[in-house]
Protein backbone atom coordinates (compact mmCIF):
# COMPACT_ATOMS: atom_id res chain seq x y z
CA UNK A 1 0.00 0.00 0.00
CA UNK A 2 1.47 2.87 -1.03
CA UNK A 3 -0.64 5.82 0.78
CA UNK A 4 -3.34 5.31 3.41
CA UNK A 5 -5.58 8.05 4.05
CA UNK A 6 -5.82 8.10 7.50
CA UNK A 7 -8.62 11.11 8.52
CA UNK A 8 -9.78 14.00 8.61
CA UNK A 9 -7.29 15.62 11.34
CA UNK A 10 -9.59 18.55 11.90
CA UNK A 11 -12.45 17.17 13.05
CA UNK A 12 -12.50 16.09 16.39
CA UNK A 13 -9.76 15.34 18.77
CA UNK A 14 -10.09 11.55 18.74
CA UNK A 15 -9.88 11.77 14.85
CA UNK A 16 -6.66 13.83 15.85
CA UNK A 17 -5.37 11.37 17.08
CA UNK A 18 -6.13 8.57 15.37
CA UNK A 19 -4.16 10.39 12.58
CA UNK A 20 -1.32 11.00 14.45
CA UNK A 21 -0.62 7.67 15.75
CA UNK A 22 -1.24 6.13 12.56
CA UNK A 23 1.65 8.43 11.31
CA UNK A 24 3.89 7.74 14.26
CA UNK A 25 3.64 4.37 13.58
CA UNK A 26 6.88 3.94 11.37
CA UNK A 27 4.80 2.40 8.37
CA UNK A 28 6.21 2.43 5.45
CA UNK A 29 3.42 3.90 3.20
CA UNK A 30 2.75 7.76 3.47
CA UNK A 31 0.06 8.77 5.88
CA UNK A 32 -2.47 11.14 4.23
CA UNK A 33 -4.83 13.31 5.87
CA UNK A 34 -7.72 15.61 4.53
CA UNK A 35 -7.72 19.15 4.81
CA UNK A 36 -10.52 21.71 3.33
CA UNK A 37 -9.21 24.80 1.47
CA UNK A 38 -8.76 26.66 5.22
CA UNK A 39 -6.14 27.12 6.31
CA UNK A 40 -6.32 25.61 10.40
CA UNK A 41 -7.82 22.40 8.63
CA UNK A 42 -4.18 21.62 6.72
CA UNK A 43 -2.13 22.99 10.18
CA UNK A 44 -4.14 19.86 12.04
CA UNK A 45 -2.96 18.13 9.05
CA UNK A 46 0.71 19.26 9.71
CA UNK A 47 0.45 18.92 13.75
CA UNK A 48 -0.49 15.01 13.49
CA UNK A 49 2.87 14.74 11.60
CA UNK A 50 1.14 13.15 8.60
CA UNK A 51 3.63 12.81 5.01
CA UNK A 52 1.17 14.11 2.73
CA UNK A 53 -1.97 16.34 2.73
CA UNK A 54 -5.25 15.82 0.78
CA UNK A 55 -7.11 19.24 -0.06
CA UNK A 56 -10.41 19.13 -1.34
CA UNK A 57 -13.28 21.81 -2.39
CA UNK A 58 -16.80 21.10 -3.78
CA UNK A 59 -16.47 22.08 -7.49
CA UNK A 60 -20.12 21.42 -9.16
CA UNK A 61 -22.37 23.75 -9.61
CA UNK A 62 -24.96 21.97 -7.10
CA UNK A 63 -22.36 21.51 -4.38
CA UNK A 64 -21.04 24.73 -4.36
CA UNK A 65 -24.48 26.36 -4.10
CA UNK A 66 -25.41 24.13 -1.13
CA UNK A 67 -21.97 23.57 0.70
CA UNK A 68 -19.21 25.68 0.43
CA UNK A 69 -21.65 28.77 -1.32
CA UNK A 70 -18.43 30.75 -2.43
CA UNK A 71 -17.54 31.93 -6.30
CA UNK A 72 -15.27 30.43 -8.40
CA UNK A 73 -12.19 32.78 -8.20
CA UNK A 74 -12.76 32.27 -4.38
CA UNK A 75 -12.64 28.31 -4.81
CA UNK A 76 -9.60 28.98 -6.99
CA UNK A 77 -7.70 31.37 -4.25
CA UNK A 78 -8.70 28.96 -1.34
CA UNK A 79 -7.14 26.03 -3.25
CA UNK A 80 -4.00 27.98 -4.39
CA UNK A 81 -3.10 29.42 -1.08
CA UNK A 82 -4.03 26.19 0.88
CA UNK A 83 -1.97 23.53 -1.82
CA UNK A 84 0.86 26.75 -1.41
CA UNK A 85 0.46 26.35 3.07
CA UNK A 86 1.19 22.98 2.47
CA UNK A 87 4.01 22.58 0.27
CA UNK A 88 6.10 25.59 1.72
CA UNK A 89 6.11 23.12 4.84
CA UNK A 90 7.54 20.77 3.30
CA UNK A 91 4.57 18.15 2.72
CA UNK A 92 3.22 16.24 -0.35
CA UNK A 93 0.16 17.49 -1.89
CA UNK A 94 -2.76 16.17 -3.18
CA UNK A 95 -5.52 18.27 -3.96
CA UNK A 96 -8.98 16.86 -5.07
CA UNK A 97 -11.99 18.52 -7.18
CA UNK A 98 -14.68 17.35 -5.52
CA UNK A 99 -17.70 15.96 -7.85
CA UNK A 100 -15.44 16.44 -10.71
CA UNK A 101 -17.64 14.42 -13.07
CA UNK A 102 -20.33 16.97 -12.37
CA UNK A 103 -18.48 19.81 -12.71
CA UNK A 104 -18.15 22.10 -15.83
CA UNK A 105 -14.83 21.12 -18.05
CA UNK A 106 -13.71 24.84 -18.17
CA UNK A 107 -13.99 25.07 -14.51
CA UNK A 108 -12.09 21.60 -13.71
CA UNK A 109 -8.98 22.47 -15.59
CA UNK A 110 -8.56 25.67 -14.78
CA UNK A 111 -8.45 24.91 -11.34
CA UNK A 112 -6.42 22.13 -11.78
CA UNK A 113 -3.73 24.66 -13.34
CA UNK A 114 -4.04 26.65 -10.87
CA UNK A 115 -2.71 24.28 -8.19
CA UNK A 116 -0.12 22.92 -10.56
CA UNK A 117 1.50 26.54 -10.85
CA UNK A 118 1.75 26.51 -6.88
CA UNK A 119 3.89 22.74 -7.53
CA UNK A 120 0.56 20.56 -6.20
CA UNK A 121 2.28 16.99 -6.55
CA UNK A 122 -0.96 14.96 -7.34
CA UNK A 123 -4.24 15.60 -8.15
CA UNK A 124 -7.38 13.74 -7.98
CA UNK A 125 -10.51 13.19 -10.01
CA UNK A 126 -13.33 12.01 -7.90
CA UNK A 127 -16.36 10.38 -9.18
CA UNK A 128 -18.06 11.67 -6.23
CA UNK A 129 -21.97 10.14 -6.92
CA UNK A 130 -20.99 7.42 -9.07
CA UNK A 131 -22.54 8.26 -12.26
CA UNK A 132 -19.68 7.77 -14.81
CA UNK A 133 -19.66 4.97 -16.79
CA UNK A 134 -16.25 3.92 -18.07
CA UNK A 135 -16.01 4.29 -21.62
CA UNK A 136 -16.91 8.68 -21.13
CA UNK A 137 -14.67 8.58 -17.65
CA UNK A 138 -11.76 7.26 -20.33
CA UNK A 139 -11.81 10.34 -22.15
CA UNK A 140 -13.07 12.56 -19.48
CA UNK A 141 -9.31 11.57 -17.51
CA UNK A 142 -7.67 11.26 -20.90
CA UNK A 143 -8.33 14.82 -21.22
CA UNK A 144 -6.81 16.03 -17.72
CA UNK A 145 -3.57 13.81 -18.31
CA UNK A 146 -3.06 15.68 -21.35
CA UNK A 147 -3.36 18.65 -19.88
CA UNK A 148 -1.52 18.89 -16.87
CA UNK A 149 2.26 17.07 -15.71
CA UNK A 150 1.13 15.96 -12.66
CA UNK A 151 0.40 12.77 -11.64
CA UNK A 152 -3.54 11.77 -11.95
CA UNK A 153 -5.25 10.02 -9.63
CA UNK A 154 -8.80 8.97 -9.11
CA UNK A 155 -11.82 8.44 -6.49
CA UNK A 156 -14.52 6.26 -7.50
CA UNK A 157 -17.70 5.87 -5.80
CA UNK A 158 -19.82 2.54 -6.32
CA UNK A 159 -23.77 3.84 -6.54
CA UNK A 160 -24.35 2.00 -10.14
CA UNK A 161 -21.82 -0.50 -9.28
CA UNK A 162 -19.16 1.00 -11.71
CA UNK A 163 -16.27 2.17 -9.40
CA UNK A 164 -13.98 -0.64 -10.13
CA UNK A 165 -14.52 -0.22 -14.20
CA UNK A 166 -13.85 3.12 -14.21
CA UNK A 167 -11.11 3.27 -12.11
CA UNK A 168 -9.60 0.61 -14.53
CA UNK A 169 -10.86 3.21 -17.61
CA UNK A 170 -9.24 5.99 -15.51
CA UNK A 171 -5.77 3.51 -15.87
CA UNK A 172 -5.97 3.08 -19.53
CA UNK A 173 -6.51 6.86 -19.97
CA UNK A 174 -3.52 7.38 -18.16
CA UNK A 175 -4.00 7.94 -14.13
CA UNK A 176 -1.13 6.48 -11.87
CA UNK A 177 -3.09 6.23 -8.69
CA UNK A 178 -6.40 5.00 -7.50
CA UNK A 179 -8.28 5.12 -4.36
CA UNK A 180 -9.57 2.10 -3.27
CA UNK A 181 -10.90 0.48 -0.01
CA UNK A 182 -10.69 -2.36 1.69
CA UNK A 183 -14.43 -4.68 0.94
CA UNK A 184 -15.70 -1.58 -1.38
CA UNK A 185 -16.20 0.31 2.54
CA UNK A 186 -17.36 3.80 1.57
CA UNK A 187 -20.39 6.65 1.68
CA UNK A 188 -23.65 4.76 0.55
CA UNK A 189 -22.64 2.21 -1.96
CA UNK A 190 -18.84 2.81 -1.25
CA UNK A 191 -15.78 3.49 -3.06
CA UNK A 192 -13.56 1.05 -5.59
CA UNK A 193 -12.92 -2.20 -3.78
CA UNK A 194 -9.04 -2.62 -3.52
CA UNK A 195 -9.07 -6.12 -4.01
CA UNK A 196 -10.83 -6.31 -7.40
CA UNK A 197 -9.09 -2.94 -8.46
CA UNK A 198 -5.24 -4.29 -7.40
CA UNK A 199 -6.09 -7.95 -9.05
CA UNK A 200 -7.61 -6.76 -11.96
CA UNK A 201 -4.38 -4.64 -12.60
CA UNK A 202 -2.03 -7.47 -11.60
CA UNK A 203 -3.41 -10.22 -13.43
CA UNK A 204 -5.59 -8.58 -16.75
CA UNK A 205 -3.33 -5.30 -17.29
CA UNK A 206 -0.23 -6.74 -15.92
CA UNK A 207 0.47 -4.15 -14.50
CA UNK A 208 2.34 -3.63 -10.81
CA UNK A 209 1.77 -2.15 -7.36
CA UNK A 210 3.27 -2.45 -4.37
CA UNK A 211 0.34 -4.36 -2.74
CA UNK A 212 1.32 -7.71 -1.21
CA UNK A 213 -1.53 -9.39 -3.14
CA UNK A 214 -1.37 -12.86 -0.56
CA UNK A 215 -2.79 -11.26 1.96
CA UNK A 216 -6.03 -9.87 0.23
CA UNK A 217 -8.11 -12.51 1.96
CA UNK A 218 -6.79 -12.18 5.34
CA UNK A 219 -7.17 -8.38 5.15
CA UNK A 220 -10.61 -8.37 4.01
CA UNK A 221 -11.88 -10.75 6.77
CA UNK A 222 -10.18 -8.69 9.50
CA UNK A 223 -11.66 -5.59 8.14
CA UNK A 224 -14.39 -7.49 8.24
CA UNK A 225 -14.46 -8.59 11.90
CA UNK A 226 -13.73 -5.00 12.56
CA UNK A 227 -16.28 -3.33 10.67
CA UNK A 228 -18.67 -5.80 11.54
CA UNK A 229 -19.65 -5.14 7.88
CA UNK A 230 -20.00 -8.73 6.43
CA UNK A 231 -18.46 -9.80 2.97
CA UNK A 232 -21.28 -11.73 0.64
CA UNK A 233 -20.31 -15.04 -0.46
CA UNK A 234 -19.96 -14.27 -3.70
CA UNK A 235 -17.95 -11.51 -3.61
CA UNK A 236 -15.28 -11.62 -6.06
CA UNK A 237 -11.51 -12.30 -4.87
CA UNK A 238 -12.38 -12.35 -1.36
CA UNK A 239 -15.71 -14.18 -1.15
CA UNK A 240 -16.27 -17.47 0.05
CA UNK A 241 -17.75 -18.78 -3.26
CA UNK A 242 -14.65 -17.26 -5.13
CA UNK A 243 -12.94 -20.08 -5.77
CA UNK A 244 -15.87 -22.28 -4.73
CA UNK A 245 -17.16 -25.06 -7.34
CA UNK A 246 -20.22 -26.90 -7.24
CA UNK A 247 -21.99 -27.59 -10.73
CA UNK A 248 -20.75 -31.26 -11.67
CA UNK A 249 -19.14 -30.43 -15.01
CA UNK A 250 -17.36 -27.80 -13.23
CA UNK A 251 -16.19 -29.53 -10.44
CA UNK A 252 -15.05 -32.22 -12.88
CA UNK A 253 -13.33 -29.83 -15.16
CA UNK A 254 -11.37 -28.31 -12.08
CA UNK A 255 -9.99 -31.24 -10.73
CA UNK A 256 -8.62 -32.48 -13.68
CA UNK A 257 -7.51 -28.68 -14.67
CA UNK A 258 -8.34 -25.83 -12.54
CA UNK A 259 -7.72 -22.99 -15.74
CA UNK A 260 -11.18 -24.76 -17.35
CA UNK A 261 -13.56 -22.89 -14.99
CA UNK A 262 -11.28 -20.72 -13.52
CA UNK A 263 -9.43 -17.33 -14.56
CA UNK A 264 -6.26 -18.76 -14.99
CA UNK A 265 -4.69 -16.04 -14.55
CA UNK A 266 -5.44 -15.50 -10.95
CA UNK A 267 -5.54 -18.14 -8.63
CA UNK A 268 -6.48 -18.63 -4.95
CA UNK A 269 -3.20 -18.85 -4.24
CA UNK A 270 -2.09 -15.29 -5.25
CA UNK A 271 -4.82 -13.47 -2.85
CA UNK A 272 -4.54 -16.25 0.21
CA UNK A 273 -7.63 -17.98 -0.71
CA UNK A 274 -8.33 -21.59 -1.33
CA UNK A 275 -9.84 -23.90 -4.06
CA UNK A 276 -12.85 -25.86 -2.46
CA UNK A 277 -15.16 -28.28 -4.09
CA UNK A 278 -18.60 -27.26 -2.85
CA UNK A 279 -21.30 -30.01 -2.62
CA UNK A 280 -24.85 -29.77 -2.74
CA UNK A 281 -27.76 -30.81 -5.21
CA UNK A 282 -25.46 -29.62 -8.41
CA UNK A 283 -22.82 -31.98 -7.33
CA UNK A 284 -21.45 -34.65 -10.14
CA UNK A 285 -19.93 -37.79 -8.85
CA UNK A 286 -15.87 -36.61 -9.31
CA UNK A 287 -16.44 -33.99 -7.14
CA UNK A 288 -17.75 -35.99 -4.21
CA UNK A 289 -14.95 -38.98 -5.23
CA UNK A 290 -12.43 -36.20 -5.13
CA UNK A 291 -13.49 -34.74 -1.37
CA UNK A 292 -13.75 -38.41 0.27
CA UNK A 293 -10.35 -39.51 -1.10
CA UNK A 294 -8.74 -36.40 0.04
CA UNK A 295 -10.44 -37.12 3.48
CA UNK A 296 -8.54 -40.54 3.02
CA UNK A 297 -12.18 -42.56 2.53
CA UNK A 298 -12.45 -45.53 -0.33
CA UNK A 299 -15.53 -46.32 -1.17
CA UNK A 300 -16.84 -49.00 -3.36
CA UNK A 301 -18.73 -47.94 -6.24
CA UNK A 302 -22.08 -48.95 -5.16
CA UNK A 303 -20.91 -47.00 -1.90
CA UNK A 304 -20.06 -43.88 -4.05
CA UNK A 305 -23.29 -43.73 -5.41
CA UNK A 306 -25.47 -43.96 -2.33
CA UNK A 307 -23.44 -41.51 -0.54
CA UNK A 308 -23.79 -39.16 -3.83
CA UNK A 309 -27.51 -39.62 -3.50
CA UNK A 310 -27.88 -38.61 -0.04
CA UNK A 311 -25.68 -35.44 -0.86
CA UNK A 312 -28.43 -34.56 -3.69
CA UNK A 313 -30.80 -35.27 -1.63
CA UNK A 314 -29.69 -32.87 1.37
CA UNK A 315 -29.29 -30.24 -1.59
CA UNK A 316 -32.64 -30.42 -2.66
CA UNK A 317 -33.79 -29.44 0.46
CA UNK A 318 -31.77 -26.50 0.16
CA UNK A 319 -28.75 -27.19 2.69
CA UNK A 320 -25.20 -27.12 1.35
CA UNK A 321 -23.07 -29.99 2.55
CA UNK A 322 -19.60 -29.45 3.87
CA UNK A 323 -16.64 -31.70 4.51
CA UNK A 324 -17.87 -32.40 7.83
CA UNK A 325 -21.53 -33.68 6.86
CA UNK A 326 -19.75 -35.67 3.80
CA UNK A 327 -17.33 -37.54 6.43
CA UNK A 328 -20.47 -38.59 8.34
CA UNK A 329 -22.67 -39.56 5.79
CA UNK A 330 -20.02 -41.47 4.27
CA UNK A 331 -19.24 -43.07 8.19
CA UNK A 332 -22.84 -44.06 8.28
CA UNK A 333 -23.07 -45.37 4.19
CA UNK A 334 -19.71 -47.39 4.05
CA UNK A 335 -20.67 -48.66 7.60
CA UNK A 336 -24.59 -50.07 6.77
CA UNK A 337 -24.39 -53.68 5.63
CA UNK A 338 -24.38 -54.42 1.95
CA UNK A 339 -27.94 -54.15 0.72
CA UNK A 340 -28.05 -57.84 -0.14
CA UNK A 341 -27.28 -58.87 3.02
CA UNK A 342 -29.93 -57.02 4.98
CA UNK A 343 -32.47 -58.89 7.03
CA UNK A 344 -34.23 -55.41 7.36
CA UNK A 345 -35.03 -53.12 4.31
CA UNK A 346 -37.43 -49.81 5.64
CA UNK A 347 -39.26 -48.58 2.93
CA UNK A 348 -41.73 -46.16 4.62
CA UNK A 349 -41.90 -44.08 7.94
CA UNK A 350 -44.53 -41.46 8.84
CA UNK A 351 -45.18 -39.76 12.32
CA UNK A 352 -47.91 -37.59 13.64
CA UNK A 353 -47.19 -36.35 16.98
CA UNK A 354 -48.54 -32.65 18.66
CA UNK A 355 -49.21 -30.80 21.79
CA UNK A 356 -52.74 -32.63 22.42
CA UNK A 357 -52.34 -36.07 20.76
CA UNK A 358 -49.89 -39.04 21.34
CA UNK A 359 -46.96 -39.08 19.40
CA UNK A 360 -47.95 -42.22 17.01
CA UNK A 361 -45.57 -43.56 14.24
CA UNK A 362 -45.85 -46.35 11.41
CA UNK A 363 -43.40 -48.50 9.80
CA UNK A 364 -43.31 -50.11 7.05
CA UNK A 365 -40.14 -52.59 5.88
CA UNK A 366 -39.48 -55.76 4.02
CA UNK A 367 -38.07 -58.26 7.48
CA UNK A 368 -36.52 -61.49 5.33
CA UNK A 369 -38.46 -60.81 1.95
CA UNK A 370 -41.91 -59.91 3.67
CA UNK A 371 -43.77 -56.50 3.78
CA UNK A 372 -44.85 -55.62 7.03
CA UNK A 373 -46.68 -52.53 8.83
CA UNK A 374 -46.72 -51.67 12.29
CA UNK A 375 -47.78 -48.52 14.34
CA UNK A 376 -46.56 -48.28 17.63
CA UNK A 377 -46.95 -44.78 20.08
CA UNK A 378 -44.00 -43.06 21.97
CA UNK A 379 -43.63 -40.02 24.78
CA UNK A 380 -42.35 -38.30 21.56
CA UNK A 381 -42.08 -39.21 17.65
CA UNK A 382 -38.62 -40.35 18.03
CA UNK A 383 -39.89 -42.87 20.41
CA UNK A 384 -42.62 -44.04 18.51
CA UNK A 385 -40.72 -44.90 15.46
CA UNK A 386 -38.28 -46.70 17.91
CA UNK A 387 -41.26 -48.66 18.98
CA UNK A 388 -42.82 -49.48 15.83
CA UNK A 389 -39.45 -50.97 14.19
CA UNK A 390 -39.07 -52.99 17.60
CA UNK A 391 -42.69 -54.30 17.13
CA UNK A 392 -42.04 -55.27 13.54
CA UNK A 393 -39.13 -57.95 14.45
CA UNK A 394 -41.45 -59.74 17.34
CA UNK A 395 -40.98 -63.50 16.43
CA UNK A 396 -37.95 -62.87 14.48
CA UNK A 397 -35.29 -61.28 17.33
CA UNK A 398 -35.31 -60.03 20.82
CA UNK A 399 -33.32 -57.19 21.08
CA UNK A 400 -33.16 -53.96 23.66
CA UNK A 401 -32.04 -50.35 23.21
CA UNK A 402 -28.64 -50.34 25.14
CA UNK A 403 -27.57 -46.47 23.60
CA UNK A 404 -29.37 -43.76 22.02
CA UNK A 405 -27.38 -40.60 21.37
CA UNK A 406 -28.15 -37.58 19.26
CA UNK A 407 -25.50 -34.73 17.82
CA UNK A 408 -25.75 -31.87 15.50
CA UNK A 409 -23.18 -32.54 13.12
CA UNK A 410 -22.90 -28.27 12.14
CA UNK A 411 -25.31 -25.35 13.14
CA UNK A 412 -28.54 -23.59 12.24
CA UNK A 413 -31.89 -25.45 12.39
CA UNK A 414 -31.03 -27.58 9.02
CA UNK A 415 -28.02 -29.03 10.73
CA UNK A 416 -27.28 -32.10 9.92
CA UNK A 417 -28.21 -34.66 12.70
CA UNK A 418 -26.43 -37.94 13.96
CA UNK A 419 -27.76 -40.77 15.67
CA UNK A 420 -25.74 -43.60 17.23
CA UNK A 421 -27.78 -46.35 18.56
CA UNK A 422 -26.54 -49.56 20.14
CA UNK A 423 -28.51 -52.72 20.32
CA UNK A 424 -28.39 -55.95 22.49
CA UNK A 425 -29.78 -59.35 21.94
CA UNK A 426 -30.62 -61.91 24.83
CA UNK A 427 -27.34 -63.38 24.32
CA UNK A 428 -25.54 -60.39 25.01
CA UNK A 429 -23.92 -59.80 21.89
CA UNK A 430 -23.81 -55.67 21.21
CA UNK A 431 -23.69 -53.79 18.29
CA UNK A 432 -23.98 -49.96 17.06
CA UNK A 433 -24.67 -48.08 14.18
CA UNK A 434 -25.14 -44.77 13.05
CA UNK A 435 -27.19 -42.68 10.38
CA UNK A 436 -27.54 -38.74 9.63
CA UNK A 437 -29.89 -37.03 8.40
CA UNK A 438 -31.61 -33.57 8.69
CA UNK A 439 -34.66 -35.08 10.83
CA UNK A 440 -33.85 -36.88 13.38
CA UNK A 441 -36.90 -39.17 13.35
CA UNK A 442 -35.74 -40.40 10.01
CA UNK A 443 -31.72 -40.98 11.15
CA UNK A 444 -32.60 -42.58 14.27
CA UNK A 445 -35.14 -44.86 12.52
CA UNK A 446 -31.98 -45.83 10.18
CA UNK A 447 -29.79 -46.22 12.65
CA UNK A 448 -31.91 -48.69 14.38
CA UNK A 449 -32.39 -50.67 11.63
CA UNK A 450 -29.07 -50.54 10.60
CA UNK A 451 -27.97 -51.63 13.66
CA UNK A 452 -30.65 -54.67 13.68
CA UNK A 453 -29.32 -55.41 10.58
CA UNK A 454 -25.53 -56.09 11.68
CA UNK A 455 -27.02 -57.85 14.52
CA UNK A 456 -29.37 -60.74 12.63
CA UNK A 457 -26.27 -60.65 10.42
CA UNK A 458 -24.06 -62.87 13.10
CA UNK A 459 -26.78 -65.31 13.64
CA UNK A 460 -26.48 -66.40 9.99
CA UNK A 461 -25.01 -69.59 9.51
CA UNK A 462 -21.48 -70.30 8.41
CA UNK A 463 -21.28 -72.05 5.74
CA UNK A 464 -18.25 -74.37 5.63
Amino acid sequence: MNVIEAGFPISSKGEFDGVRQIARAGLTAQVCGLSRIVKKDAEACLDADVGMVHVFVPTSDIQIAHTIKKSHDEIVEGAMETVQFVKDHGRICLFSAMDATRTSPEFLHRIFKAVEEVHCDIINIPDTVGVAIPSSFYRFVKDICDDVDMVVDVHCHNDFGLAVANSLAAFEAGAREIQVCVNGLGERAGNANLAETVMSLHSIYRARTDIKTEYLVETARLIERLTKVKISITAPIVGDNAFSHESGIHSHGIIENSKTFEPGIMTPEMVGHKRRIVLGKHTGRHAVAKVLEEAGYRPTEDQLQEILERVKELGDKGKQIGNIDLQTIADVVIGEVAKGSQAVVLKEVSVMTGNIITPTATVRAMVRGKEMVLANTGVGPVDAAVNAVQGLLKGETSIHLCDFRIEAITGGADALAEVVIGVEDERGRKVSARSAREDIVMASVEALVSAINRLMLLEEPIVE
